[in-house]
């Protein structure tokens, strides 16, 4: 599950684990696609059940992203996030035992919070897209009016910058959710990345369709 859900190959993993989970019925051989998830609905359940840990391990977050009306203030939500990232990212990557997958899973965990709290205010989803090969995650976070594509890549040792191929994936999958706004993230897990705090940045951009969208590196 966790070269799945980074969106990497299978490398190693042992055929018997394969057919271990095949045969649970969690995953199915596609002909067209290699191993998937089996129906949408471990599709969705799997996820939450990797996050819980870091769901567990969540202080009390106050949803300054919500306006007085209750509407789903996109900034404010990026100042949060950057902020709970900056707090809290480092100590609850150590909440999982999936350390490829530890930056998907703390942000995740996040915006299950967001959901939490817009659906008290009056409903909100969030949506994930992930395959074998793919080399990303996506995520779609939607309420009332707002429509958020949120794209995870993770940069690792001896492959180039993902930057710009985050950037063309981001505009296809935001032409995809109909939407014109996104966050690319891009996680440095190289062996000789910056010191946690000192690589925390953003910066907004623009695709080459003209979108506007924000590359978070981290």
């Amino acid at each position: 599950m966790e070269p799945m859900l980074a969106g990497t190959a299978l490398g190693d993993t042992p055929d018997d684990d394969r057919q271990y989970l095949v045969d649970l019925g969690l995953l199915r051989r596609e002909p067209n696609a290699g191993l998937v998830i089996a129906n949408p609905i471990y599709r969705e359940v799997i996820p939450r059940v990797l996050t819980q840990g870091a769901s567990d391990s969540l202080p009390a977050i106050n949803p300054t992203w919500l306006t007085y009306n209750g509407e789903l203030d996109v900034d404010a939500l990026l100042e949060a996030l950057i902020d709970f990232w900056r707090q809290h990212g480092e100590p609850l990557l150590g909440t999982t035992s999936y350390h490829e997958i530890a930056p998907h899973i703390v942000i995740m965990a996040f915006l299950h919070r967001v959901v939490l709290h817009c659906v008290m205010g009056g409903g909100g989803t969030l949506e994930r897209e992930y395959a074998i090969g793919s080399g990303r995650m996506d995520l779609c976070l939607k309420y009332k009016k707002v429509t958020l594509g949120i794209e995870i890549k993770v940069w690792r040792d001896k492959i180039k910058d993902p930057e710009a191929k985050g950037l063309d994936q981001l505009e296809a999958y935001l032409e995809r959710i109909k939407a014109d706004y996104g966050w690319l993230f891009v996680f440095d897990k190289r062996s000789s990345a910056p010191a946690f705090l000192d690589r925390l940045l953003f910066q907004t951009a623009t695709t080459k369709k003209g979108r506007a969208v924000v590359v978070i590196r981290a």
